[in-house]
């Protein structure tokens, strides 16, 4: 929030108000950056974050979509909750998409929307909407403050929820009369939440069971989610990994969490996952999730999935366990503590050699492929460019589609918390915003967005935010001219009637970037674009680069909708 000297007033004498004790309960929460729009019901709060500019960076999004989804690239980065502030009524209701992403890929946000005042609550005032009756099936948790002297110890119990047990957004809806009134005793800060108690220590005897079971596998495999990059475990999943020789595969929000180029990784799973890693899941004997939810894009029909398998799920949330698939060995603990303990109780395994060699010859036989016309840019060999010119070493954000996939299946991940897309809801318009947000969480990283041109539209006015805060961020649009997933699926499964799935109509993208002042490139052909990537992310500042790849180009293989994890197509000819 920058504000010209000359503007600046001496507020050290005026009262303070609600708004002034909200601003210092953030910063006793360590909170250093917030997302946000302001608003009339937000107006006291703004007025209190003028005067605390020297302690919060304000990110001024152009669209509360963009403020939340940059909070959730921040969350997914940093490791801390991302903080986002909106006004009532239709600033707090253009964030429920991005809560709702939050919830689904276990993000730790904090949200505090404003809210009319209490005596008006109830009357269809203007810009009232029930934020809290919208938002509870989306949150871990939500508050409509009603006295100012709660205000501190709610946003304490908030951010503690958002951030222990299964990670997760929590909201906090405040009334304009709360903000606005003048500062009075408060309640004591410190709470207990009885009905709030992760348990996050494996049970003993469950631990003992999978130990057994390990023990006497012939075909393990291990499965690896999101939960162990939110439970910090990459370490202790190397080193358990490496210790019982163990085949490895990862769900989407998983990649990153073991080095994807090791011999022991199989890929990633699922709808688009590598022949090796479903063919692993479908013939396991025993198969040891961590942190994945058994979504039905990496299950595809439950009755071909590790139909032979024990199957033994950690997870740190209780409800996940059993709710897709049986589970015959439960585990409720937290990755790193789990995995703790399984280092501690386990001995070397019998030796499986016979199914890692299995595995090694399917990635041998069936790696990922794609056709590479030399007069046209194939999406996969982008990939893989961006992947050979950054060593592999950026963070990646993306939206969902054909270039989600892509980026998944080429960008080879070799560190955790690298990878940042929206995998439970799969939410156009993710990854730019979500660029924003990591790289003000890691400012001396490269930071590239890629992008579909279908989902770059849906939040591109956030390149505003680019220049006004300084952020190197590279923009890699993956345009083939059409909701490229969306075309796929009428490809294949609608005899080809692309029903308003074909872009003919777009901006001019390098003009786009020029006019917020931003480095802008248009490439269509392979030797361009060899010697443009270099330029791109040696260029000390933000770029556009408008890459047009072929526009019939489909992700493979695939798992049809309703088919198994043994009817792979598109499988390597």
């Amino acid at each position: 929030m920058k504000v010209e000297a000359e503007n600046k007033v001496d507020t050290s004498t005026q009262p303070k108000t609600g708004a002034d004790l909200f601003v210092e309960s953030l910063i006793k929460e360590g909170v250093d950056t917030l997302f946000g729009y302001p608003g009339g019901a937000v107006l006291p709060i703004y007025d209190a974050l003028y005067k605390a500019q020297k302690s919060l960076n304000h990110v001024l999004s152009r669209h509360e979509q963009g403020s939340i989804h940059a909070a959730e690239g921040y969350a997914r980065v940093s490791g801390k909750p991302g903080v986002v502030i909106a006004t009532s009524g239709p600033g707090a209701t253009n964030l429920v998409t991005g809560i709702a992403d939050a919830m689904m890929d276990s993000l730790p946000l904090v949200i505090f929307t404003g809210q009319v005042a209490r005596n008006v609550i109830g009357t269809d005032a203007f810009q009232e909407a029930d934020v809290i009756g919208i938002t509870t099936p989306i949150t871990k948790h939500n508050y409509q403050v009603q006295s100012l002297s709660d205000l501190p110890k709610i946003i304490k119990e908030a951010f503690h929820i958002a951030s222990t047990g299964r990670k997760g957004p929590v909201l906090v809806d405040i009334p304009k009369d709360i903000s606005a009134s003048l500062f009075e005793e408060v309640n004591d800060t410190d709470f207990h939440l009885p009905g709030y108690q992760p348990t996050t220590k494996p049970n003993p005897l469950q631990i003992k069971k999978l130990a057994d079971a390990l023990a006497k596998a012939k075909k393990p495999v291990l499965l690896a989610g999101a939960g162990v990059l939110h439970g910090g475990a990459s370490t202790e999943l190397k080193t358990f990994i490496e210790k019982h020789s163990l085949p490895i595969t990862t769900t989407l929000l998983g990649l990153g969490s073991y080095p994807g180029e090791a011999e022991l990784s199989l890929g990633m799973a699922g709808m688009h996952g590598t022949y090796a890693a479903n063919t692993a899941l479908y013939e396991c004997d025993l198969l040891i999730n961590i942190g994945a939810r058994f979504d039905d894009r990496l299950t595809g029909n439950l009755a071909h999935f590790a139909p032979w398998a024990t199957v033994a799920h950690i997870d740190i949330d209780p409800a996940e366990i059993g709710k897709n698939i049986e589970t015959h060995i439960p585990i409720v603990a937290d990755s790193k503590e789990a995995l703790k303990a399984l280092l501690s109780n386990t001995e070397e395994s019998p030796d499986h050699q016979e199914w890692l060699t299995e595995l090694k010859r399917f990635k041998q036989d069936y790696p990922l492929w794609y056709n590479n016309p030399k007069n046209e840019i194939s999406p996969q060999w982008l990939i893989e460019a961006i992947h050979k010119v950054t060593k592999g070493d950026a963070i990646v954000t993306t939206d969902v589609g054909q270039h989600q996939m892509w980026a998944a299946q080429y960008y080879t991940f070799t560190k955790p918390d690298r990878w940042v897309t929206s995998g439970g809801l799969g939410t156009m318009g993710f990854g730019f915003p979500a660029a924003i947000g990591a790289q003000i969480a890691a400012p001396d990283e490269t930071v590239v967005a890629i992008v579909g041109d279908g989902g770059f539209q849906m939040t591109l006015q956030e390149l505003s935010i680019l220049q006004e805060k300084g952020l190197p961020v590279k923009v890699i649009i993956v345009n083939n001219q059409a909701l490229g997933m969306v075309r796929q699926w009428q490809e294949s499964f609608y005899e080809k009637r692309y029903s308003e799935s074909l872009l003919t109509t777009q901006p001019d993208f390098v003009k786009l970037a020029e006019s917020y002042e931003i480095r802008g490139m248009k490439i269509d052909n392979q030797e361009d674009l060899i010697h443009a990537l270099p330029e791109v992310f040696s260029y000390d500042g933000p770029v556009l680069l408008d890459c047009r790849v072929r526009k019939e180009e489909n992700v493979y293989p695939m798992i049809a909708p309703g088919k198994g994890l043994n009817q792979m197509i598109g499988v390597k000819p």
